[in-house]
């Protein structure tokens, strides 16, 4: 028994090749867990080892730690200690387990844009030596913003301002705003008084229609009144505040994105009447109640009538019906374009714009002297605005054209007045 146990003790193990020894899971959830702030250790070193205030030398530092640390999977706890100074624990507070805060952050910044814009200038060279870490960056900022009410005044401030400076310089999405959405940051009144100074600095930078284009990128163009607090959501507050807030041309882009939106409901909503066979009189009221509530000049709103009757066409495929199309629509609906063209302005307005049309609309263009002399007959535009149209008040689109169409109408017209006038 004894000569078989040393036999078989003796014997030597098989080795196991290729094979992996599977850690724990509970090790490998420890390792994992003080694995950030390991790499936030390295990172702090680098960041130290920059000379104070010297940007350049930061940038550097940073450079040079990528090659050796593994910014594609620490990218978010990169970010955190050059955003806030640390690592962000849950509920949104920097951890306090007695590391320092990093030398450079957004929060350490001093609070006036000069300072933060040479900060921005450090995270635009890293993201443009990793681009790989601006997915990771926005990612980042979106975690981050749903936090603000957890800092102070003068922190929330500096990260907005970094923010408008980043997004304004495209190294950031304006959508990461949307976080601000939340509820309760809202009715704080905390996702207004960020996205304010967001914008402030991305306006001191960029132009409004720069600033209108990221919004609408970000799908957020239409939501601006969502910042505000539910109490406070009306089109005179949003103006006095932006306008108190020195930024009117913001005022001026969301009144001019109202009136657009407004327009293309406007336009909808008549189609539908005339498809349920409304009368004229129905779709003035629907009309004047539109016109009232967006606050449109006649002149302007004489124009989107246009648009809406003619665009309410369902077009014959067919060449030789078009003309009848066109001026049967513009006859029986005469009346409601009557209801919104009671002065000279509005009747030039009107002229200019069915010139304008008929020009982009090819089908239209040789018919444009027949809808003028319907709109005259049905006594939507006078004589004197048809003749002062074709003096001086003619557009440049297809203006040749169309005044050689018009010079049987004009000339008659001319005759009529002559005679009233001997008369």
């Amino acid at each position: 028994m004894s000569g078989t146990q040393n036999s078989t003790s003796s014997k030597t193990l098989p080795a196991l090749h290729g094979v992996k020894i599977k850690t724990k899971k509970s090790v490998q959830k420890a390792q994992a867990k003080y694995e950030p702030t390991v790499f936030r250790d390295n990172i702090l070193k680098a960041l130290t080892a920059a000379k104070p205030g010297d940007f350049e030398d930061i940038a550097q530092q940073l450079d040079r730690a990528g090659n050796d640390l593994e910014y594609h999977k620490y990218g978010e706890t990169l970010f955190e200690i050059l955003l806030t100074g640390g690592i962000l624990a849950p509920g949104g507070i920097i951890s306090q387990d007695g590391a320092p805060r990093s030398p450079f952050s957004i929060f350490a910044a001093e609070d006036n844009t000069e300072t933060i814009k040479k900060h921005v200038e450090v995270f635009d060279k890293l993201i443009r030596r990793y681009r790989y870490l601006q997915h990771i960056f926005e990612d980042t900022l979106r975690n981050l913003l749903q936090y603000i009410n957890k800092w102070s005044t003068e922190e929330i401030n500096k990260l907005a301002t970094a923010i408008g400076l980043l997004t304004s310089g495209g190294l950031a999405n304006v959508n990461v705003l949307t976080v601000l959405f939340k509820e309760h940051l809202v009715k704080e009144g905390l996702s207004l008084q960020f996205v304010t100074s967001v914008f402030k600095a991305y306006l001191n930078e960029q132009s409004i229609d720069h600033l209108g284009s990221s919004l609408e990128r970000a799908g957020i163009h239409k939501k601006l009144m969502e910042f505000f607090p539910p109490n406070k959501r009306d089109e005179e507050y949003f103006a006095r505040y932006f306008e108190a807030e020195d930024m009117k041309q913001l005022v001026e882009y969301h009144n001019k994105k109202q009136k657009a939106a407004m327009k293309d409901q406007t336009i909808e909503h008549v189609k539908e009447l005339l498809d349920g066979e409304s009368t004229p009189a129905e779709v003035i009221t629907y009309l004047r109640h539109q016109m009232k509530e967006s606050r449109w000049q006649e002149a302007d709103f004489a124009q989107i009538v246009w648009e809406a009757l003619i665009g309410a066409v369902d077009w014959s495929s067919r060449p030789e019906q078009i003309e009848s199309q066109a001026l049967r629509q513009v006859k029986d609906w005469s009346k409601v374009l009557a209801a919104f063209c009671t002065n000279p302005k509005t009747e030039l307005a009107l002229l200019q714009k069915v010139q304008v049309y008929c020009y982009e609309d090819a089908k239209l263009m040789k018919h444009f002297r027949q809808i003028v002399q319907i709109l005259y007959n049905s006594d939507v535009i006078s004589e004197s605005a048809i003749l002062y149209w074709a003096e001086k008040g003619a557009k440049n689109q297809g203006k040749t054209v169309f005044l050689k169409q018009m010079e049987p109408f004009i000339h008659w017209l001319k005759t009529v007045e002559s005679e009233s006038e001997e008369e």
